[in-house]
């Protein structure tokens, strides 16, 4: 029987709703061969989830991070996975990347104070982060949701969070390099996140990316994800092989706070290969 695997995951260390082995035990229960948990900027859920792992051997748990990086004016993530949490350089690194978010929020909390929503950091839905300094949009728009009324987290982002509306703040972003770096620096593997977004000349965009970091230490890159149809898949296992990148793929669960992405399956249609663990694994690990 084939079998599957999930290697892009959070938890409440950053903007999930299931805690590290609560999110391992769902991968359990979807018979996966292995599951990453990769919170964004930060890596304190990976002891619990370690530590879980320990009484669940039928599957691997691998540590990893997902890191936001600016580039060409665009958004770029990586996932770092089989990396060793306890790394200084990458502690370092990520300090500074929750200081930046940290500054960030404020700035929104402030903004949508004047718009006339005012919230604090008392309010329940940032007091349940496990990590205060994992606190995103996504919170605020929870948060607008149950004080204001909003329908929907996409109402909250369309009329105040999104890019170009009032209470947007910019991200203070690294460049990918450093991103790269920190992540090699932990003895992991740099996979390029969620490549594609059904835009236009996103094989191009993704060529660029590709031609460019790979010769800078870029590993791999995401070819399935919840949001890729078959062409999109295709398009990136041609455009790996064409530049010497390994593959790798997942969900991109959030648990109850992304609705209908289920961990393993996506959106119902995502099968990750468990094959492709073997060129993704560091040469020690």
């Amino acid at each position: 029987m084939s079998r599957y695997i999930d290697l892009h995951t959070h938890s409440v260390f950053s903007d999930g709703s299931d805690t590290p082995a609560a999110l391992l035990a769902a991968a359990v229960r979807a018979e996966l061969a292995a599951v990453a948990l990769t919170d964004h900027d930060t890596v304190a859920g990976i002891p619990d989830f370690l530590a879980a792992a320990r009484s669940c051997p039928a599957i691997e748990a691998v540590p990893g991070v997902e890191i936001s990086t600016s580039f060409s004016g665009r958004e770029l993530h990586f996932v770092g996975l089989f990396i060793d949490h306890s790394c200084p350089e990458l502690k370092l690194f990520l300090e500074e990347m929750r200081r930046n978010r940290q500054r960030r929020n404020e700035a929104i909390r402030l903004k949508l104070n004047k718009l006339g929503y005012v919230l604090t950091w008392d309010d329940p839905v940032f007091s349940e982060v496990t990590d205060s300094s994992s606190v995103g949009r996504p919170h605020f728009a929870r948060a607008l949701m149950q004080n204001y009324g909003f329908p929907s987290m996409q109402a909250v982002f369309d009329k105040l969070l999104k890019k170009g509306c009032p209470a947007y703040v910019p991200r203070e972003l690294p460049d990918p390099v450093r991103a790269i770096r920190a992540i090699h620096a932990a003895g992991g593997v740099a996979v390029w996140a969620h490549p594609v977004y059904r835009e236009c000349n996103e094989r191009a965009w993704a060529k660029r990316i590709m031609k460019r970091f790979a010769p800078l230490g870029l590993d791999a890159v995401e070819g399935y994800y919840s949001m890729f149809g078959p062409a999109e898949t295709a398009m990136i296992l041609e455009l790996s092989a064409m530049y010497g990148l390994a593959v790798s793929g997942g969900s991109d669960y959030h648990g109850k706070n992304s609705p209908g992405v289920s961990i393993g399956t996506g959106a119902g249609k995502l099968r990750v290969p468990a094959e492709l663990l073997s060129r993704l694994r560091p040469p020690a690990s």
